[in-house]
This record gives C-alpha cells, sequence and structure tokens, in this order.
C-alpha cells in the first residue's frame, strides 16, 4: 500500500517572513535586534556571499541573543510569539494544511528554523486530527542547569541536510522508498534538494499572484 508523505518548508513557504528575524526582534526589542545585526553585519554579508557557513552566521546570532537563557523562559517566549504571530501564516497554506489535517495524513515541516518556535504555531491547526505530524527543525543546545548554551544540537536543517533528517524521522523512508509517494513544498535554494528527492515538489505554490 503506497504511503503520501507531505514535507513543508516553514519560511517563506508557509509564512510570510523569515521567523528567525521576526522572532528575534520579538523577543529582544528594535534596539537591540538592530544592535545585534549591526555587530555581526561582516559575517553576514560574507554568508550571502557564500564565503561564510550559514549555519555558523545563525548560531553567532542566536548566541548573542540567547545564550544563558532558562529553557522554559525561551519555550514561554516562543509560545507567545506563535500566538502573537499568527498573521504570518499564508491563507493559501493554511488551507491546504487544513485539508491535510483533515484527511489525517503524514505531514512534517522540514525548516532551518529551530523548532521550539515552529511547532507552536501548529497547536491549533493539528486540535482534533490524527495526523501523524511531526517538525524537523535545527534543535538548541542546552546545559545541565536547563539554560541555553547558544549552540545547536544538530546541524542546521538546510539543504542535504533536509532530506538526511526526514530519512532519519522515517527509517521506513529509506529502505522503502517506492513504497512512499513523496509531496515537498519550498521557496529558496535551501529546499533545492527536498524538492529534488520528492515525487511531486510544488516551489512557492501558497504566494498569493
Amino acid at each position: 500500500m503506497m504511503r503520501r508523505l507531505y514535507l513543508f518548508d516553514f519560511d517563506g513557504t508557509l509564512t510570510s517572513a523569515d521567523t528567525l528575524l521576526c522572532f528575534i526582534r520579538y523577543a529582544c526589542g528594535k534596539w537591540r535586534f538592530v544592535l545585534g545585526f549591526a555587530l555581526f553585519s561582516p559575517i553576514l554579508v560574507l554568508m550571502k556571499l557564500h564565503l561564510y557557513a550559514n549555519w555558523r552566521a545563525k548560531q553567532h546570532l542566536f548566541s548573542w541573543y540567547f545564550r544563558g537563557m532558562k529553557l522554559t523562559e525561551f519555550d514561554d517566549l516562543c509560545r507567545r510569539f506563535a500566538a502573537d504571530n499568527k498573521h504570518l501564516m499564508r491563507p493559501l497554506a493554511l488551507e491546504k494544511l487544513h485539508e491535510l489535517f483533515t484527511r489525517n495524513c503524514i505531514v512534517a515541516i522540514v525548516s532551518a528554523s529551530i523548532d521550539n518556535w515552529v511547532r507552536p504555531f501548529f497547536y491549533q491547526l493539528i486540535v482534533g486530527s490524527c495526523s501523524d505530524f511531526r517538525v524537523i527543525g535545527t534543535k538548541v543546545e542546552v546545559d545541565d542547569d536547563g539554560l541555553l548554551t547558544g549552540r545547536f544540537l544538530t546541524n542546521n536543517c538546510y539543504g542535504a541536510e533536509k532530506v538526511r533528517r526526514v530519512l532519519a524521522e522515517y527509517p521506513d523512508l529509506a529502505g522503502n522508498r517506492s513504497s512512499y509517494i513523496v509531496e515537498a513544498y519550498g521557496d529558496s535554494r535551501g529546499d533545492r534538494e527536498l524538492l529534488a528527492f520528492a515525487d511531486n515538489a510544488f516551489y512557492r505554490p501558497f504566494v498569493e499572484r
């Protein structure tokens, strides 16, 4: 029996903005947001020129803003951020997700964003559904005292890492690829490998024309 797996990028595909930037501004305020990006502007420019690793630049930023914060405080902040920013979700994307959750489909969000703030965006959407729903994102490291170290526990979930993480999350998929129909949705070069991996690929499908 064929199984259908739906894979969605988050930032830019399901949302209308990069939630990393939105989250930092929400959590830290306008002026600290501006200061941090000013301090790290040299490496951000190098990143844009593909001369500095995307994950490393992202980790530097994350560490500067959140290192030393309690995980419980961070998670509470993530939940409030999602609740206060529902408008970031694209209407056409919400329609598609409602349809899939109503049909109890296998759905995964595959995102370079930190999974702590991605997951709460779906709390209400998944209520009443029996879908196998998962968030596959970049995970943060926490020390023995429950404080964020500023480092990532996993590789940045970007590019080829997205496919690797999907195969790790669904071991049966790697061994029985022919028994799956994979649909993937993305919007950037960071989704290129995920879209190539899929049987049916959709590029920027939820952007209203």
